[in-house]
């Protein structure tokens, strides 16, 4: 039962913006190590990161950049399986390796939330977030930050384990059978995939995509989304195309955007990410069907 967990917080919606990292060693069930970085992004930082995990521009001034880290980070992870809480982590880790031109992790991957949808039938179409699933199992934490949510990962899993009586290889083969539907629910959507990684997620896109926006909304779909045509009181993540994340000069955010920003002012859980990461969560998604 020898894992490590992963999380990381990003300045601003392009992924390889890591300008934080937490690490948990767990063996035997038991933290053994906990690692956890500041990193410079060399990047901006985006408000609305700000507000959800506090990391100012600032506070990274002297932080060493994540080419600096890397080398740490994987001597503390080394050969182990990583779990993180769904695959977004995976992405920025992939994202800035390629940025800073280091090899990419080849560790085994396990997304916490995909074995919390199969082992609690309450928690198979919704309430599965890290925060919902730590007040189930009663494990207390400090949402958004890195180390803290990489040790919630990690006591989920446990949990999970324990729950199902599964060990960790058996885990890994639990998460590609279908979930079960939770009785006298519906489905949400007819095209979202149930099985996809991020089933209940509600997306929209919005800014100038480089792929057509249906084959975007079809990839969504198969990954288990609900696509949404506006942002709402619904939508927990927003899609904006990398050309609007860079903030070129004269080409200020979508309305979209500028609304999913005044939601999560207000306190609604809302992931924004850009494009390119989007089409990692879709290559990941489909090499884990």
């Amino acid at each position: 039962m020898n894992f490590v967990a992963l999380d990381v917080e990003t300045a601003n919606a392009d992924m390889a913006s890591i300008c934080s990292i937490g690490v948990a060693v767990f063996e035997n069930g038991i933290i053994t190590t906990e690692w956890y970085s500041l990193v410079d992004p060399q990047d901006f930082f985006d408000g609305l990161n700000v507000s959800i995990h506090g990391i100012k521009e600032n506070d990274v001034r002297d932080a060493p950049t994540f080419r600096d880290v890397f080398p740490a980070l994987c001597s503390i992870v080394g050969d182990r399986p990583i779990v993180t809480h769904m695959h977004f982590d995976r992405v920025a880790i992939a994202q800035a390796s390629a940025r800073y031109s280091q090899q990419p992790l080849t560790n085994r991957w396990l997304d916490s939330a995909k074995v919390a949808r199969r082992t609690w039938e309450e928690c198979a179409r919704s309430g599965y977030g890290l925060k919902n699933l730590c007040k189930m199992i009663g494990y207390s934490f400090r949402h958004h930050n890195a180390l803290e949510d990489a040790k919630a990962c990690g006591q989920v899993l446990l949990a999970a384990m324990k729950h199902s009586g599964l060990d960790l290889e058996s885990t890994f083969i639990s998460t590609h059978a279908p979930i079960r539907p939770s009785r006298g629910v519906e489905e949400k959507r007819a095209t979202a995939n149930v099985d996809g990684p991020l089933y209940g997620e509600v997306v929209v896109f919005t800014g100038s995509l480089t792929i057509p926006r249906k084959e975007a909304e079809d990839a969504a779909a198969e990954l288990g989304c609900e696509i949404g045509n506006a942002v709402s009181r619904k939508t927990t993540m927003i899609v904006v195309g990398d050309v609007d994340v860079q903030r070129l000069a004269g080409h200020p955010k979508t309305a979209k955007h500028r609304k999913a920003e005044e939601l999560i002012s207000e306190g609604q859980n809302i992931r924004v990410i850009r494009e390119a990461d989007f089409r990692e969560l879709i290559l990941f998604g489909r090499q884990q069907a």
